[in-house]
Order: structure tokens, then C-alpha cells, then sequence
């Protein structure tokens, strides 16, 4: 998961100021920010397993997106790619070794000579792309072509690279982030995101801002590649019938319950929960297919759905050691990709505290077999 570009509202809807912990206004987080960077222990790059297996699980996908792409662009001699959302660590190269092993091994099974890759890997100016290059070099070696490697600051939801440029486009676990909270989340009084006790305009907000989001990232992308050119893409969705609805262990649902445990506990006060919305949307296929089709740029290829599961391991010996670990590994990954913000909004003082309580709330409902959540994974060729 890579957190995109936030904006603060004027519309009204700011909370209080603080004078404590470092709490500003409602969203405090104007700019740009990204994942938890470096290689320590809550870092993304240390806390990212979930996102390494939805890459493999769209590994086919990919592949058959990267050999379609060469071929029909009858082999180019310099193919372009960029992973947008590459947040900070390894997974970045995973994908771009994959493309790139994919590309070679066409061209020694069709007799031609390997393309130059450029590959392009895009974040915002505050994501630490220093701990990805460090991976850059390992990369760059195994190919049997020539690969070259750069950074490129920005949002996705504008232009990033010139007209017509791209070959191939990934991104993986990023759509899902909006660009900014949505307006209209007044009445979503004690959850972070939305539940079934949420009025409805807090889900037809949330679906207009991932709507203008999402119709902008194609329209921008849409500019920047070359016609026949592949974009694969996965994003967290969700398979309920009923749009407000998110089950027990949705993870914004846990989150929101160990909020308002600090709440109960004198930590937290409630009005800053209720002012705390994250910037995040799951849709279904129905809502990402009629966006694509209404702008108009992309054929769908393929469009496939995964459930998964943050932190569930049901091949540990201890049972109870178990759920505990379960409940761990699911709050590193939580805070590896929320931590940002909610210091912004909440300071870093509750932190510790708080992703204990979100493991207690894992470790309880890790029987919970009815999912909400899945991975959306689809493959857009450019018309």
C-alpha cells in the first residue's frame, strides 16, 4: 500500500486545533507524505510481505501483459517502464526483474536481440527512495540487456512522464489511495473509514473522490503512453454487495475499534477520532469497470479477483502462538502504511500503544473466515 497526495479542506470540516502532541487541524498532512521509510522495524520495507504476495499473485497477469506489449510493438529497441507507487524497499525490483527476465526471454526464444530498458520508478518527492536504490545495483547486474534505473518524484494522479513514452505501466497497491479526504464525512462519527452504520453519503463521497481520482490517473497515463502500450494494475477492492459494508476484521474497522479503546482509556479524545477519516477507497469491479469505460482510453484485458488475508497463518504448531503472531504481523504492516498520518493527526506518543491494541483486536477475530476485502488485479491496454 503507497500513500498518494493529501490536501487540507476548507470546506468547513476542520477540527479543533491542539496545543498537545503535535495535533493540528483536521488534516494536517497537506502535501505530500509517504510510507514509513528506512529498514527498521516498523519500516514499509520491513513490513511489506503482504504486498510481495499480491506482485506474485499478479505475476501472470503481468507476464502475459509484458509478452502481448513486445510483441505487439514488434519488438522495440528501447522499452520503457515505470512502477508508479513504488513506495521505499525491494518489491520495486521484483516486479521490474520480472518485466524484465519476461522481455528476455522472448527475445531468445524469438531470436531477437534484448531491448534497453528504461526503468522508471515513481513515488512522492517524500517517499525514501534511498532505500530502494540501494537494491538498484543487484538489479541492474542480472539482466541480460542493458537496464537503466531512475527516480521519479510526483503524484500519478498528474502527468509524470512526456507524451507518448511508455511501453509498460505497473502499479501495484497504490490506486486505493485517494488523493485527498473526501468532503462530506461529518456524520461518520467513531470510524476512520466506513462501516455499516455510516450514512450513505459517506460511501457516495468516497466514491466520487476515488471516481475523479481514478478517471485522472487514466487520463493522465493515457497521454504518457504509446498506443497498444500495457498497464497492469492492483489495487485493494472489496466483493460485499452492499457498499457500506465492511466485516469485523476489515482492517480500518480494527483500526477504528483500537482508536476508540484509547478513547475509553482518557488517551484519546473522541472528537479527534470523529475528525479522523483515512483517504482510502476498496471498490468493486462494477465501479473500476464503468471508469475506465466512461474515459475512455483503455481496453480492459483482464480483470481477475483475489481474497487475502493481512496477517492470518493457520501452519504454526501452537495454535494460540498462532493468533498472537497473526495479530503482530498484521499491525506492523497497519502501521507501516497509516503511521504518518496518524502522528500527523494524533502525535506520536499514542502510537506504541495504539497498534497494541490493534493486535489484541487481530488476534480475536482470527477465526473470521467471511472477507470483504480482495484484490482487484486487471491488465488496460492503451487504444
Amino acid at each position: 500500500m503507497n500513500v498518494h497526495m493529501f490536501h487540507a479542506r476548507s470546506d468547513g470540516e476542520e477540527g479543533d486545533k491542539h496545543g498537545n502532541g503535535g495535533k493540528t487541524d483536521m488534516y494536517p498532512f497537506i502535501g505530500a507524505f509517504s510510507m514509513t521509510g528506512g529498514d527498521g522495524e516498523n519500516s514499509y520495507a520491513s513490513n511489506s510481505i503482504l504486498q510481495r504476495k499480491v506482485i506474485e499473485k499478479a505475476r501472470p497477469v503481468r507476464v502475459k501483459s509484458t509478452k502481448e506489449m513486445l510483441i505487439g510493438l514488434d519488438f522495440p529497441p528501447c522499452v520503457k517502464v515505470a512502477d508508479l507507487g513504488c513506495s521505499s524497499g525491494q518489491n520495486t525490483f521484483l516486479v521490474m526483474s520480472e518485466i524484465v527476465n519476461t522481455i528476455n526471454a522472448l527475445c531468445q526464444e524469438r531470436g531477437r536481440d534484448p531491448p534497453e530498458v528504461d526503468c522508471c520508478l515513481n513515488d512522492l518527492p517524500d517517499n525514501d527512495f534511498n532505500t530502494t536504490f540501494k537494491f538498484a545495483h543487484f538489479f541492474c547486474k542480472t539482466g541480460k540487456g542493458l537496464c537503466f534505473v531512475s527516480g521519479v518524484p510526483g503524484s500519478f494522479y498528474s502527468r509524470l512522464f512526456p507524451s507518448k513514452s511508455l511501453h509498460f505501466v505497473n502499479s501495484s497497491y497504490s490506486l486505493h489511495w485517494l488523493s485527498e479526504v473526501p468532503r462530506g464525512l461529518k456524520g461518520n462519527k467513531g470510524s476512520v473509514f466506513m462501516t455499516g452504520s455510516s450514512p450513505r453519503t459517506v460511501y457516495e463521497a468516497y466514491l466520487n473522490q476515488f471516481r475523479k481520482d481514478f478517471s485522472l490517473f487514466l487520463r493522465s497515463r493515457s497521454e504518457e503512453m504509446i498506443c497498444d502500450g500495457r498497464m497492469v494494475l492492483t489495487l485493494i477492492g472489496r466483493n460485499a454487495r452492499d457498499p457500506l459494508y465492511r466485516d469485523c476484521c476489515h482492517f480500518w474497522t480494527l483500526l477504528s475499534k483500537s482508536l476508540l479503546d484509547l478513547v475509553h482509556g482518557g488517551i484519546v479524545r473522541e472528537e479527534e477520532v470523529d475528525s479522523f477519516n483515512v483517504p482510502f477507497y476498496d471498490p468493486d469491479e462494477g465501479e473500476v469497470t464503468e471508469i475506465i469505460r466512461n474515459e475512455g482510453s483503455f481496453k480492459i484485458g483482464e480483470l481477475e479477483t483475489h481474497e487475502f488475508d493481512l496477517g492470518q497463518s493457520r501452519d504454526e504448531g501452537d495454535y494460540m502462538l498462532g493468533r498472537d503472531k497473526s495479530g503482530e504481523r498484521e499491525a506492523n504492516c497497519i502501521r507501516a502504511v497509516s503511521e504518518p498520518m496518524l502522528v500527523a493527526h494524533f502525535g506520536q506518543d499514542i502510537i506504541d500503544t495504539l497498534f497494541t491494541k490493534y493486535a489484541h483486536h487481530v488476534s480475536q477475530h482470527s477465526d473470521c473466515l467471511r472477507k470483504s476485502t480482495v484484490t482487484l488485479v486487471l491488465s488496460l491496454i492503451r487504444k
